[in-house]
Protein backbone atom coordinates (compact mmCIF):
# COMPACT_ATOMS: atom_id res chain seq x y z
CA UNK A 1 0.00 0.00 0.00
CA UNK A 2 1.34 3.19 -0.66
CA UNK A 3 2.13 5.62 1.96
CA UNK A 4 -0.13 9.00 2.23
CA UNK A 5 1.83 11.95 2.27
CA UNK A 6 -0.99 13.97 4.51
CA UNK A 7 -0.93 11.39 7.27
CA UNK A 8 2.15 10.44 9.78
CA UNK A 9 3.82 7.47 9.01
CA UNK A 10 2.37 4.41 10.30
CA UNK A 11 4.26 3.60 12.98
CA UNK A 12 3.44 0.40 15.02
CA UNK A 13 2.32 1.92 18.37
CA UNK A 14 1.15 0.48 21.49
CA UNK A 15 -0.08 3.31 23.46
CA UNK A 16 -1.20 2.66 27.35
CA UNK A 17 -4.98 2.32 27.89
CA UNK A 18 -4.71 5.63 29.74
CA UNK A 19 -3.59 7.34 26.63
CA UNK A 20 -6.70 5.74 24.39
CA UNK A 21 -8.77 7.35 27.01
CA UNK A 22 -7.36 10.40 26.76
CA UNK A 23 -8.08 10.49 23.39
CA UNK A 24 -11.71 10.01 23.31
CA UNK A 25 -12.05 12.48 26.70
CA UNK A 26 -10.69 14.97 24.75
CA UNK A 27 -12.81 14.69 21.47
CA UNK A 28 -15.89 14.83 23.83
CA UNK A 29 -14.67 17.64 25.46
CA UNK A 30 -13.81 19.36 22.22
CA UNK A 31 -17.58 18.40 20.71
CA UNK A 32 -18.81 19.82 23.97
CA UNK A 33 -16.85 23.30 23.51
CA UNK A 34 -18.03 23.75 19.38
CA UNK A 35 -21.33 22.96 20.69
CA UNK A 36 -21.65 25.90 22.74
CA UNK A 37 -21.40 27.81 19.43
CA UNK A 38 -22.34 25.78 16.62
CA UNK A 39 -26.15 24.90 16.86
CA UNK A 40 -26.69 21.32 15.84
CA UNK A 41 -24.59 19.84 12.72
CA UNK A 42 -23.12 17.25 14.80
CA UNK A 43 -22.10 14.86 11.96
CA UNK A 44 -19.62 17.97 10.38
CA UNK A 45 -18.28 18.60 13.68
CA UNK A 46 -17.54 14.76 14.14
CA UNK A 47 -15.89 14.41 10.83
CA UNK A 48 -13.98 17.42 11.23
CA UNK A 49 -12.57 16.99 14.22
CA UNK A 50 -11.93 13.35 12.54
CA UNK A 51 -9.85 15.35 9.67
CA UNK A 52 -8.30 16.83 12.48
CA UNK A 53 -7.11 14.43 14.73
CA UNK A 54 -5.89 12.10 11.92
CA UNK A 55 -3.71 14.36 10.45
CA UNK A 56 -5.72 15.06 7.45
CA UNK A 57 -7.62 17.72 5.28
CA UNK A 58 -11.80 17.99 4.84
CA UNK A 59 -13.71 19.24 2.07
CA UNK A 60 -16.94 20.73 2.96
CA UNK A 61 -19.91 21.15 0.66
CA UNK A 62 -22.82 23.92 1.81
CA UNK A 63 -24.75 26.72 0.98
CA UNK A 64 -23.71 30.27 1.92
CA UNK A 65 -24.72 31.09 5.32
CA UNK A 66 -24.35 28.16 6.88
CA UNK A 67 -21.53 28.30 9.62
CA UNK A 68 -19.02 26.72 7.77
CA UNK A 69 -16.57 29.80 8.51
CA UNK A 70 -17.92 29.74 12.27
CA UNK A 71 -17.14 26.17 12.44
CA UNK A 72 -13.46 26.60 11.84
CA UNK A 73 -13.00 29.16 13.61
CA UNK A 74 -14.25 27.59 16.86
CA UNK A 75 -12.32 24.52 16.33
CA UNK A 76 -9.30 26.42 16.10
CA UNK A 77 -10.37 28.24 19.54
CA UNK A 78 -11.25 25.30 20.60
CA UNK A 79 -7.91 22.72 19.51
CA UNK A 80 -5.80 25.53 20.63
CA UNK A 81 -4.27 26.42 17.11
CA UNK A 82 -3.97 29.36 14.61
CA UNK A 83 -6.78 30.11 11.87
CA UNK A 84 -6.03 31.51 9.04
CA UNK A 85 -8.83 32.65 6.13
CA UNK A 86 -8.51 32.65 2.12
CA UNK A 87 -11.26 33.98 -0.29
CA UNK A 88 -10.69 32.25 -3.78
CA UNK A 89 -11.40 34.44 -6.32
CA UNK A 90 -10.89 33.80 -9.85
CA UNK A 91 -7.61 36.58 -9.95
CA UNK A 92 -5.74 35.11 -7.05
CA UNK A 93 -2.64 34.08 -7.84
CA UNK A 94 -0.11 31.34 -5.61
CA UNK A 95 1.96 34.26 -4.36
CA UNK A 96 -1.37 35.79 -3.08
CA UNK A 97 -1.51 32.14 -0.85
CA UNK A 98 1.79 31.57 -0.16
CA UNK A 99 3.74 35.00 -0.04
CA UNK A 100 6.58 36.36 -2.13
CA UNK A 101 9.81 37.85 -0.97
CA UNK A 102 9.98 41.85 -1.17
CA UNK A 103 12.85 43.41 -2.07
CA UNK A 104 14.02 46.11 1.24
CA UNK A 105 15.40 49.24 -0.21
CA UNK A 106 17.15 50.58 2.70
CA UNK A 107 18.32 47.12 3.86
CA UNK A 108 19.40 45.93 0.88
CA UNK A 109 18.01 42.45 0.96
CA UNK A 110 14.82 40.50 0.51
CA UNK A 111 12.28 39.51 2.84
CA UNK A 112 9.79 37.04 3.29
CA UNK A 113 6.29 38.33 3.46
CA UNK A 114 4.62 35.01 4.59
CA UNK A 115 1.17 34.39 2.95
CA UNK A 116 -2.18 33.46 4.95
CA UNK A 117 -1.02 29.58 4.15
CA UNK A 118 0.84 29.77 7.44
CA UNK A 119 -1.32 28.85 9.66
CA UNK A 120 -2.07 26.10 11.92
CA UNK A 121 -6.37 25.73 10.43
CA UNK A 122 -6.70 27.17 6.84
CA UNK A 123 -9.92 27.81 5.95
CA UNK A 124 -9.65 27.59 1.98
CA UNK A 125 -13.28 28.97 1.07
CA UNK A 126 -15.01 28.13 -2.53
CA UNK A 127 -11.48 26.51 -3.23
CA UNK A 128 -12.78 25.67 -6.94
CA UNK A 129 -13.28 30.05 -7.93
CA UNK A 130 -9.94 30.06 -8.46
CA UNK A 131 -7.56 28.64 -11.22
CA UNK A 132 -5.72 25.80 -11.60
CA UNK A 133 -1.81 27.44 -11.01
CA UNK A 134 -3.69 28.74 -7.39
CA UNK A 135 -4.79 25.47 -6.72
CA UNK A 136 -1.39 23.16 -7.50
CA UNK A 137 0.16 25.98 -5.11
CA UNK A 138 -2.75 24.65 -1.73
CA UNK A 139 -1.97 21.08 -3.47
CA UNK A 140 1.69 21.24 -2.31
CA UNK A 141 0.99 22.64 0.73
CA UNK A 142 -1.78 19.89 1.38
CA UNK A 143 0.40 17.18 0.36
CA UNK A 144 3.90 18.07 1.56
CA UNK A 145 3.31 20.80 4.61
CA UNK A 146 5.25 22.83 2.80
CA UNK A 147 5.33 25.79 0.83
CA UNK A 148 7.93 26.39 -2.11
CA UNK A 149 9.27 30.34 -2.72
CA UNK A 150 11.75 31.47 -5.18
CA UNK A 151 12.86 28.15 -4.73
CA UNK A 152 13.51 27.58 -1.28
CA UNK A 153 11.67 25.34 0.80
CA UNK A 154 9.34 26.69 3.84
CA UNK A 155 8.11 24.25 6.50
CA UNK A 156 4.27 25.02 7.93
CA UNK A 157 2.99 23.88 11.47
CA UNK A 158 3.17 19.86 11.98
CA UNK A 159 -0.76 20.35 12.93
CA UNK A 160 -1.74 22.45 9.27
CA UNK A 161 -5.20 21.21 8.41
CA UNK A 162 -7.30 22.92 4.90
CA UNK A 163 -10.74 22.77 5.80
CA UNK A 164 -12.08 23.68 1.92
CA UNK A 165 -15.33 24.73 0.95
CA UNK A 166 -17.50 24.39 -2.48
CA UNK A 167 -20.68 26.30 -2.95
CA UNK A 168 -23.19 23.24 -4.10
CA UNK A 169 -25.37 25.47 -6.00
CA UNK A 170 -23.17 27.92 -7.99
CA UNK A 171 -21.07 26.56 -10.55
CA UNK A 172 -20.87 29.83 -13.22
CA UNK A 173 -17.23 30.80 -13.13
CA UNK A 174 -15.54 28.24 -11.25
CA UNK A 175 -12.84 25.56 -11.68
CA UNK A 176 -14.00 21.96 -10.73
CA UNK A 177 -11.18 20.53 -8.37
CA UNK A 178 -9.02 17.66 -10.23
CA UNK A 179 -9.52 14.21 -9.12
CA UNK A 180 -6.14 14.33 -7.69
CA UNK A 181 -6.53 16.95 -5.66
CA UNK A 182 -9.61 15.77 -4.40
CA UNK A 183 -8.49 12.83 -3.54
CA UNK A 184 -6.18 14.49 -1.07
CA UNK A 185 -9.15 15.40 1.10
CA UNK A 186 -9.72 12.69 3.60
CA UNK A 187 -13.65 13.44 3.44
CA UNK A 188 -16.23 15.41 1.86
CA UNK A 189 -18.96 16.56 4.25
CA UNK A 190 -22.60 17.78 3.06
CA UNK A 191 -23.11 21.10 5.66
CA UNK A 192 -26.88 21.19 4.86
CA UNK A 193 -29.52 23.83 6.67
CA UNK A 194 -30.39 23.38 10.01
CA UNK A 195 -33.55 22.05 11.60
CA UNK A 196 -36.18 24.10 12.45
CA UNK A 197 -35.63 23.95 16.07
CA UNK A 198 -32.04 24.22 15.63
CA UNK A 199 -32.66 27.75 13.63
CA UNK A 200 -35.23 28.99 16.22
CA UNK A 201 -32.97 28.63 18.79
CA UNK A 202 -30.40 30.54 16.36
CA UNK A 203 -33.01 32.99 15.77
CA UNK A 204 -33.50 33.68 19.50
CA UNK A 205 -29.98 33.86 20.08
CA UNK A 206 -29.40 36.20 17.51
CA UNK A 207 -31.93 38.91 18.81
CA UNK A 208 -29.69 38.88 22.39
CA UNK A 209 -26.62 39.65 23.54
CA UNK A 210 -25.45 35.60 23.28
CA UNK A 211 -25.54 35.20 19.78
CA UNK A 212 -22.75 32.14 18.52
CA UNK A 213 -20.42 34.83 17.47
CA UNK A 214 -20.56 36.96 20.50
CA UNK A 215 -19.83 33.56 22.66
CA UNK A 216 -16.79 32.67 20.76
CA UNK A 217 -15.43 35.96 21.48
CA UNK A 218 -16.38 36.88 24.94
CA UNK A 219 -14.31 33.61 25.90
CA UNK A 220 -16.81 31.05 26.70
CA UNK A 221 -15.10 28.49 24.94
CA UNK A 222 -12.28 27.01 26.36
CA UNK A 223 -9.09 25.55 24.33
CA UNK A 224 -9.35 21.84 25.72
CA UNK A 225 -5.31 20.90 24.68
CA UNK A 226 -2.77 23.01 22.90
CA UNK A 227 -1.01 22.56 19.33
CA UNK A 228 1.42 20.17 20.94
CA UNK A 229 -0.77 18.01 22.91
CA UNK A 230 -2.89 17.87 19.57
CA UNK A 231 0.32 15.73 18.02
CA UNK A 232 0.03 13.44 20.87
CA UNK A 233 -3.62 12.92 20.50
CA UNK A 234 -2.49 11.81 17.53
CA UNK A 235 0.06 9.35 17.77
CA UNK A 236 -2.33 8.00 20.65
CA UNK A 237 -5.34 7.12 18.58
CA UNK A 238 -3.12 4.63 16.99
CA UNK A 239 -4.00 2.99 20.04
CA UNK A 240 -7.57 2.17 18.97
CA UNK A 241 -7.56 -1.55 18.09
CA UNK A 242 -8.80 -2.80 14.51
CA UNK A 243 -8.62 -6.20 13.54
CA UNK A 244 -6.93 -8.16 10.11
CA UNK A 245 -10.35 -9.27 9.45
CA UNK A 246 -11.88 -5.59 9.10
CA UNK A 247 -8.85 -4.28 7.66
CA UNK A 248 -9.65 -6.67 4.84
CA UNK A 249 -13.26 -5.69 4.90
CA UNK A 250 -12.09 -2.33 4.04
CA UNK A 251 -9.82 -3.08 1.49
CA UNK A 252 -12.54 -5.10 -0.07
CA UNK A 253 -15.12 -2.11 -0.07
CA UNK A 254 -11.99 -0.01 -1.43
CA UNK A 255 -11.82 -2.62 -4.79
CA UNK A 256 -15.08 -3.04 -5.24
CA UNK A 257 -15.89 0.26 -6.01
CA UNK A 258 -13.49 -0.83 -9.24
CA UNK A 259 -15.82 -3.60 -10.39
CA UNK A 260 -19.66 -1.52 -9.88
CA UNK A 261 -20.75 -1.23 -12.80
CA UNK A 262 -22.35 2.01 -12.33
CA UNK A 263 -18.58 3.06 -11.11
CA UNK A 264 -16.62 4.68 -13.74
CA UNK A 265 -13.38 5.46 -12.06
CA UNK A 266 -13.16 3.60 -8.33
CA UNK A 267 -11.04 4.78 -5.76
CA UNK A 268 -7.55 4.28 -5.03
CA UNK A 269 -5.35 2.66 -2.52
CA UNK A 270 -5.15 6.23 -0.46
CA UNK A 271 -8.99 5.41 -0.06
CA UNK A 272 -7.77 2.51 1.67
CA UNK A 273 -6.22 4.26 4.07
CA UNK A 274 -8.26 7.23 4.54
CA UNK A 275 -11.30 4.57 5.67
CA UNK A 276 -9.17 3.02 8.47
CA UNK A 277 -8.00 5.82 9.56
CA UNK A 278 -10.99 7.75 9.80
CA UNK A 279 -12.90 4.80 10.95
CA UNK A 280 -10.57 4.43 13.98
CA UNK A 281 -11.51 8.14 15.12
CA UNK A 282 -14.91 7.43 14.61
CA UNK A 283 -14.26 4.58 16.90
CA UNK A 284 -13.07 7.01 19.24
CA UNK A 285 -15.66 9.59 19.21
CA UNK A 286 -18.15 6.89 20.20
CA UNK A 287 -15.92 5.96 22.89
CA UNK A 288 -14.69 2.54 21.94
CA UNK A 289 -10.89 1.50 21.73
CA UNK A 290 -12.16 -0.63 19.02
CA UNK A 291 -13.25 -0.39 15.35
CA UNK A 292 -16.72 -2.21 14.25
CA UNK A 293 -18.08 -2.95 10.85
CA UNK A 294 -20.72 -0.16 12.13
CA UNK A 295 -17.65 2.08 12.40
CA UNK A 296 -16.16 1.89 8.57
CA UNK A 297 -19.90 1.72 6.81
CA UNK A 298 -20.42 5.13 8.95
CA UNK A 299 -17.35 6.35 7.52
CA UNK A 300 -17.92 4.89 4.12
CA UNK A 301 -19.83 7.41 2.59
CA UNK A 302 -17.73 10.77 3.36
CA UNK A 303 -14.35 8.73 2.35
CA UNK A 304 -15.56 8.02 -1.04
CA UNK A 305 -18.11 10.42 -1.82
CA UNK A 306 -15.48 12.68 -3.90
CA UNK A 307 -13.39 9.61 -5.32
CA UNK A 308 -15.47 7.98 -7.41
CA UNK A 309 -16.96 8.60 -10.46
CA UNK A 310 -20.41 7.75 -12.06
CA UNK A 311 -20.84 6.67 -15.91
CA UNK A 312 -22.95 9.24 -17.37
CA UNK A 313 -25.66 6.80 -18.29
CA UNK A 314 -26.17 5.97 -14.88
CA UNK A 315 -26.46 9.55 -13.95
CA UNK A 316 -28.72 10.52 -16.71
CA UNK A 317 -30.80 7.67 -15.45
CA UNK A 318 -30.90 9.69 -11.65
CA UNK A 319 -28.77 7.28 -10.10
CA UNK A 320 -26.17 9.21 -7.22
CA UNK A 321 -22.89 8.33 -5.79
CA UNK A 322 -24.90 7.72 -2.66
CA UNK A 323 -26.89 4.90 -3.65
CA UNK A 324 -23.88 3.52 -5.55
CA UNK A 325 -22.14 3.68 -2.36
CA UNK A 326 -25.13 1.94 -0.59
CA UNK A 327 -25.12 -0.91 -3.06
CA UNK A 328 -21.58 -1.01 -2.73
CA UNK A 329 -21.93 -1.95 1.15
CA UNK A 330 -24.91 -4.34 0.57
CA UNK A 331 -22.49 -6.18 -2.31
CA UNK A 332 -19.55 -6.76 0.05
CA UNK A 333 -19.88 -9.26 3.01
CA UNK A 334 -19.73 -7.91 6.53
CA UNK A 335 -16.92 -10.40 8.75
CA UNK A 336 -18.73 -11.68 11.25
Amino acid sequence: MESDPQSPPEIPVAPSGEKVEAVREILARSRAEVAKVIIGQQVVVDHCLIAVFTGNHILIEGVPGVAKTLLVRTLAKVLGTDFGRIQFTPDLMPSDITGTNIFNLQEGAFHLVRGPVFTAFLLADEINRAPAKTQSALLQAMQERQVTIDGVNHALPPSFTVFATQNPIEYEGTYPLPEAQKDRFLLKVEMDYPLRDEELELARQSLGEDSPETRLESGAVEPVLSEAELAEMRAALRGITVKDELSGYVVDLIRETRRLDSIQVGAGPRATQALLLSSRAFAAIQGRDFVTPDDIRAMSYPVLAHRVVLRPEYEIEGVTVREAIQKLLERVAVPR
